[in-house]
């Protein structure tokens, strides 16, 4: 259906019918007035309001975590340390005493 046609006929349509005697006088210009007043959607407010309820269980999941880490190190005072394991293995090579004679 072409919507231009369609478009067409139904102005000639209603150019056709009088005007009707029930309608308030500028009505019409009444309904635009008020649906110009309405404030537009702004899109960045959903995006707001997500990323704020996403950021309190980031926090609660971050001390979690936090809480986890520091009450696992004080637990395990005997395991390895990963900084002196990670310095020896770098400065293996510059060693004098593994130097080949």
């Amino acid at each position: 259906m072409n919507v231009a046609e369609l478009q067409k006929k139904l102005i000639a349509a209603a150019r056709v019918q009088p005007p009707d005697d029930r309608v308030p006088y500028a009505f019409e210009k009444r309904v635009m007035a008020l649906l110009a007043a309405r404030p537009g959607i702004d899109r960045w407010v959903w995006w707001t309001r997500g990323l704020w309820r996403a950021a309190v269980p980031c926090a609660v999941v971050a001390l979690l975590l936090g809480a986890w880490v520091f009450v696992n190190s004080v637990t395990s005072s005997n395991a390895t340390d990963l900084a002196q394991n990670f310095e020896n293995t770098l400065l293996a090579s510059v060693d004098p005493s593994d130097q080949v004679q």
